[in-house]
C-alpha cells in the first residue's frame, strides 16, 4: 500500500469517526510491488511487448518469453 499524504491524514482526522479507517502500510507488499513494477517496466522497453502488435496470445507470450531470456529478468 502507498504511504498516506499528510494532508489526507489531517483531513481524515478532522472528520472524526466519519473519516474512515486509516490505511495500513505494508512494507513487504510494497517491496514486492516495486519488484513487479520494475520488471514490467524492463519488459515495456521493448516496443513489441509495450504496444502488443500481435493479436494471438501465444505469439505475444513467445515474444515476452524471448525478451525475458534476452534481458535475463
Amino acid at each position: 500500500m502507498i504511504l498516506e499524504k499528510s494532508d489526507s491524514k489531517s483531513a481524515r482526522l478532522r472528520c472524526g469517526s466519519a473519516g474512515g479507517r486509516p490505511p495500513n502500510f505494508d512494507s513487504e507488499g510494497c517491496k514486492k510491488r516495486n519488484t513487479v513494477e520494475r520488471t514490467i517496466n524492463k519488459l515495456n522497453c521493448v516496443g513489441a511487448v509495450a504496444a502488443r502488435y500481435d493479436k494471438r496470445g501465444y505469439v505475444y507470450l513467445s515474444i515476452v518469453t524471448a525478451v525475458v531470456i534476452q534481458l535475463r529478468v
